[in-house]
């Protein structure tokens, strides 16, 4: 079988931030990579599940949310997957994620789709551990420019 794009890309290599990782007709993935991969510290099931309920109610919600594909995390625990409309600009991309992220580090109250009747996991959350992640995300992308979303070859 053909090998992947994503396990073409050097995981040794990659540090964390945002990336486009595919171009499939119009859609873009982008690779936003939240943990050093093989580093040993992980995004923990709580505060993935967290993050990811609060990310995708944040994206769909945006003014970007027509062109919202998916949002997600991946299996390795290292980060997540974005998949936008190829409307979409880089820098808008971009300030979709880093807005997210911010709603996510100063999120209080209830998560959106917590309960048993809406999630199929709902006890297993971690707000604290999910606000860690943003918070030390923002600063990777504090001033992050279309031209660093290339992978490192």
């Amino acid at each position: 079988m053909k090998t992947i794009a994503s396990f073409t890309v050097d995981h040794d290599k990659l540090e964390k931030g945002m990336y486009i990782s595919r171009i499939d007709g119009d859609a873009v993935t982008y690779d936003i990579r939240m943990k050093k991969p093989n580093g040993g510290d992980y995004l923990t099931n709580g505060a993935m599940h967290t993050f990811e309920h609060l990310f995708a109610t944040v994206a769909r919600n945006s003014t970007l949310s027509d062109s919202v594909i998916y949002v997600g995390p991946m299996g390795c625990r290292t980060g997540f997957y974005l998949i936008l409309r190829d409307s979409v600009s880089s820098e808008d991309a971009i300030a979709l994620v880093q807005e997210s992220f911010r709603f996510i580090a100063d999120f209080s109250g209830k998560i959106p789709g917590s309960e048993r009747k809406e999630c199929g996991n709902y006890l297993d959350h971690d707000l604290e551990g999910a606000k860690a992640v943003a918070r030390d995300m923002l600063k990777v992308l504090e001033n992050y420019t279309v031209d660093r979303l290339q992978y490192e070859k």
